[in-house]
């Protein structure tokens, strides 16, 4: 039984992911201010191999980025919207313009290029209405290249999860 995973990342070398790399980022995606010895605790490992094994996932790749999620309603960014963006030239230059632009803009949290359909799905976290009208001019009215603009707006969040779902180790 091999209890190994052989994840093949795009532009960095190839993983193997071992059952203690797979509680470590199980571990991390539940709770990343988890100190080194207290990270190392849960996945029962030392801390020197745990802080080893964070620090090569970290170098792969696999682990992008560590951040504490934040309350936008606590903060007065009340409005969450979807917009499905469609442009009239889709050459990879256009696509690579309007998404550079899109990603500039702090209230864009996510952005994506999807198909069928629109060229770009944007998850957008704004104050208010007004905010969201102040956006619209800079990102898509300013933009000549931009032919259709969807916005649906979110009127209840009934889950928000960051977690990745973790491959099971081979067997």
């Amino acid at each position: 039984m091999n209890k190994y995973v052989n994840i093949d990342l795009q532009m960095t070398e190839n993983i193997t992911l071992d059952p203690v790399d797979l509680r470590i980022l199980d571990q991390l995606q539940r709770d990343a201010s988890l100190s080194n010895q207290d990270l190392a605790a849960a996945v029962h490992t030392s801390a020197a191999t745990c802080l080893r094994r964070v620090k090569r996932l970290v170098d792969a790749g696999v682990i992008e980025r560590r951040v504490a999620i934040l309350s936008p309603q606590r903060l007065g960014a009340a409005l969450t919207a979807f917009a499905e963006v469609s442009l009239d030239r889709q050459g990879a230059e256009h696509l690579d313009a309007f998404e550079a632009r899109a990603v500039a803009q702090p209230e864009v949290q996510q952005c994506y290029r999807v198909s069928p359909g629109p060229d770009l799905m944007l998850v957008l976290v704004v104050p208010d209405m007004a905010a969201y009208h102040a956006l619209v001019q800079r990102l898509f009215t300013q933009d000549a290249n931009v032919r259709n603009v969807k916005t649906y707006f979110s009127v209840h969040r009934a889950k928000f999860e960051t977690r990745v779902p973790l491959p099971p180790p081979a067997r």
